[in-house]
């Protein structure tokens, strides 16, 4: 059996993991590269195997990074089954085409540009039309089914508690004459995140695939996330000012949203209008309505209690689709909370309400995500005073607040519980998904445990087993 690491090794990207066993293929991810534009053009144009050779694909959840090149997949021939859950399935669909439709665009301003220049024009990675393409190959799994994806592996999905429908994926393999259990963690949540369950935590495992993004740092309780974001909003209102978020659309929207739908039902902020602002947003929100059964204990309670019989509405929650009505917040002077797409404040609505909003010192803007480098998300969390938007420069007079208690993703202390937990079995570690420097610091606190089998490999290397 041979393990081949052609994506998120070494780094947090483009998951894709293809496995060996049996003269079979089993690829677990199709993510794609994200980073600087023409080193990610150029990984995610070139698959590392051959699409038409692989068997199966499983797919841990719906984050682009881990299911975002399944649409150029297809495209290059590949036709066999995607195993995932319902949720993952249907998140997925959601999320590739709108994944296609940033591709279209992207080529289009780019075409022109090199139209100029009497270059040739450049083809996207993948359209629209070739993203929806990708649910039909999709084969619903639930939680604890067994199944065979190749000749001689037996796998089964476990909820991950990173987003809606996210799984690990325990792999018990058959070859020649010998057996072993591999496990492939996905990306691993935490314990008491709104709305999804706690991870279920590996146990008598030979080998293993972990992520380590946060290998090197742990995260604050998400109560004191809770707690956090309450007297921020509260502060706020009561000056008479603004939330702005800038918010991922998967997980992070949807879980403030609960937050702030028990904070007013509970009294613990004042009740004012709150606003998803993106039309992803809504459509993952559609998604995760679709599916509450699979929220955690706590949220099937307080949909049973709440007297709107739901975790994602009620009746001073809007979601916003059209233009038109986007364009109106911005022209409304009361206090109200603004949920805006993107995460990391580059691109999307966010950017309009950012601009209309920052000079005003009533306002907060809440940033409740790690913030990449350079970017506008970045600049204002480092508290920058000159805040350039769409070329205009603004003089950032909002508060701004970083609250650290919403990570969708375990931090060091939990990566290390969950590696020991199959301590007494475990023969090799594989470290993926994560930089060198978390990798490293996760490895020095394992081998503190006597855990020094460990290894992070590198980009398309391969190991033997």
């Amino acid at each position: 059996m041979q393990i081949h690491f052609h994506g998120a090794a070494q780094t947090v990207t483009g998951s894709q993991h293809l496995l060996d066993v049996n003269g079979h293929r089993l690829l677990l991810d199709c993510g794609l590269f994200q980073g600087r534009r023409k080193e990610m053009y150029k990984r995610n144009r070139s698959f590392a195997f051959d699409p038409l050779k692989v068997d199966a694909v499983i797919l841990s959840h719906a984050h682009i990074d881990h299911s975002g090149n399944l649409p150029h997949l297809v495209k290059n021939g590949y036709a066999g089954p995607i195993y995932a859950t319902d949720p993952t399935r249907d998140l997925a669909d959601v999320m590739l085409r709108d994944s296609g439709h940033i591709h279209e665009s992207d080529v289009h301003y780019l075409n022109k540009r090199r139209a100029k220049k009497d270059l040739p024009p450049v083809e996207p990675l993948y359209t629209i039309e070739d993203a929806a393409q990708v649910k039909q190959y999709f084969e619903v799994i639930e939680y604890g089914q067994p199944f065979e994806p190749i000749p001689g592996v037996i796998a089964q999905l476990v909820d991950a508690g990173h987003i809606l429908g996210s799984a690990s994926v325990n792999l018990e393999i058959e070859e020649k004459g010998r057996s072993l259990q591999l496990w492939f963690s996905g990306d691993i949540g935490r314990c008491n995140l709104p709305l999804i369950p706690d991870p279920v935590t590996p146990h008598d495992v030979d080998y293993m695939i972990m992520e380590c993004t946060y290998g090197d740092r742990p995260h604050p309780d998400p109560d004191a996330g809770y707690e956090e974001l309450r007297l921020v909003v509260e502060r706020t209102i009561n000056r008479g000012g603004k939330v702005i978020v800038p918010s991922f659309a998967v997980g992070r929207t949807q879980e403030l949203v609960y937050c702030l739908h028990q904070m007013i039902d509970k009294g613990e902020i004042p009740a004012v209008p709150v606003f998803v602002d993106s039309p992803l947003a809504v459509n993952v929100t559609d998604v995760f309505k679709r599916h509450k059964d699979f929220f955690d204990r706590e949220a099937q309670e307080f949909i049973q209690n709440d007297s709107h019989r739901a975790a994602l509405g009620f009746e001073l929650m809007t979601y916003i689709r059209s233009v038109e009505d986007s364009k109106a917040l911005n022209r409304m002077d009361d206090p109200m909370i603004i949920i805006s797409a993107s995460g990391m404040a580059e691109t999307g609505r966010i950017l309009h309400h950012l601009r209309h909003n920052i000079e005003d010192r009533r306002n907060t803007v809440l940033i409740v995500s790690w913030q990449a480098p350079h970017t506008l998300g970045r600049r204002l969390v480092e508290g920058e005073k000159k805040i350039k938007i769409f070329g205009e420069v603004f003089d950032r007079e909002a508060e701004v607040v970083q609250v650290r208690g919403f990570s969708a993703h375990a931090g060091q202390d939990f990566l290390v519980q969950y590696a020991l937990g199959t301590a007494d079995t475990l023969r090799k570690l594989f470290l993926v998904h994560g930089e060198e420097r978390s990798a490293h610091a996760l490895m020095e606190k394992l081998a503190e445990q006597g855990m020094d089998e460990v290894y992070f490999p590198e980009l398309h290397s391969m190991v033997e087993i």
